[in-house]
């Protein structure tokens, strides 16, 4: 299906809600039923049928639709957070004395999961270069259940090559999960690839207006259906209507959101690029990226988040640069209208050799503007 009549179209029966443009926000508890034989046969069929909004809300219903045909995908489950989402979709894979491979430096409450949490339950995590397949194959034991990827990782951008890991995993019964939400379906679909499951922390580029925090998980029926079933009716972390209605909005927006960050990165990265107080560039589209040629096979478009550090190791002085910044907050998250940086001097101690290091994220201010901004606060450093 085209992207365009997804987003615009798809799910979106009008007849059934007074012609209205917009979808309505069902803003609801519970469903009530005529006869005891239709809500019994509700009870007994609650993926498809709305009894309590907990497990379904016709709301939500349009945009697991849209999300999951964005994706490729038979079936999406929405969720509270990108975290909701990350732990429903493990938590579904592994059980008691089960294994699970993962990439470094993925979001860190993901890692919390499986260093902190999951082996109070007897799981175990390695944790792997993911450049490399070999590392995967070494890795890999008699236990493992689950693969997990972050493709590009959010701070130095490195990718995974999702074909062959997905072929790897076939080959051996084990499931993979991605987190694709420096991406989103719009740039790269690793369902094509192979890949099982695909999450989300939808609070960024698909939600866009940093008004929403929101996950979802897209896969297929089977495994959608056996989440909904355990890990969503059980841990309860369900995406409100209201908060359903206004993703709904933000889709409409999501291309061309898309295109304005993309190319005013790819102005700002050029600017920065021919500065002196800049020592290094992490992008996934750099031409000096090792891995350019897979980056280029996986995404079809530049994205709007990359990391430089400053020349300067002076903690003061990069502080005072962050702060002198007008066209960008200091936050976490990514993908809505505002730019933003995150320097890593916040987390790391000030001898730290990554302490120079400062994500930025381009929102949809004009580029000529952010441009000026930075050079003039450059050149104080």
């Amino acid at each position: 299906m085209n992207d365009s009549y997804i987003i615009n179209q798809l799910a979106e029966n009008r007849e059934q809600y007074f012609n209205a443009v917009a979808p309505p926000i069902i803003q609801t508890s519970n469903f009530a039923f005529p006869t005891v034989d239709e809500f019994a046969h509700a009870i007994t069929h609650e993926k498809d049928q709305h009894i309590y909004s907990r497990g379904n809300n016709p709301t939500l219903n349009i945009l697991c639709q849209k999300m999951a045909a964005l994706e490729g995908a038979e079936d999406c489950l929405m969720v509270g957070s990108g975290a909701a989402a990350f732990t429903n979709a493990i938590m579904s894979q592994v059980g008691t004395g089960d294994h699970i491979v993962s990439v470094k430096n993925v979001y860190n409450w993901c890692t919390r999961l499986m260093v902190n949490i999951l082996p109070r339950f007897g799981i175990s995590t390695t944790f792997i270069d993911g450049t490399d397949i070999d590392n995967f194959i070494n890795a890999i034991t008699s236990k493992t259940r689950l693969i997990y990827l972050e493709s590009p990782i959010s701070w130095t951008f490195e990718v995974q090559d999702l074909e062959k890991i997905a072929e790897l995993a076939r080959k051996k019964g084990i499931t993979t999960i991605i987190d694709n939400s420096y991406c989103t379906a719009l740039c790269q679909k690793p369902i094509d690839f192979g890949i099982d499951m695909v999450i989300y922390s939808a609070t960024k580029y698909y939600s866009g207006h940093s008004d929403v925090v929101a996950g979802a998980i897209c896969g297929s029926k089977e495994k959608m259906t056996q989440i909904f079933y355990n890990e969503y009716m059980t841990f309860g972390n369900i995406l409100s209507p209201q908060n359903a209605w206004l993703m709904l909005r933000s889709l409409r927006t999501l291309p061309i959101r898309l295109r304005q960050s993309s190319e005013s990165t790819i102005k700002i990265l050029d600017f920065l690029r021919k500065s002196p107080k800049i020592d290094k560039i992490w992008y996934p589209f750099e031409e000096s990226n090792p891995q350019i040629d897979l980056v280029n096979k996986q995404m079809k478009m530049p994205m709007g988040m990359f990391t430089v550090s400053l020349k300067t190791k002076n903690i003061a002085s990069i502080k005072k640069f962050c702060e002198s910044l007008q066209s960008f907050l200091i936050a976490v998250s990514w993908g809505g209208h505002e730019s933003l940086i995150m320097p890593k001097c916040a987390f790391v101690s000030e001898t730290d050799p990554q302490a120079s290091m400062i994500r930025f994220y381009i929102g949809l201010e004009e580029a000529d503007y952010i441009i000026e901004d930075l050079e003039k606060n450059l050149f104080l450093l």
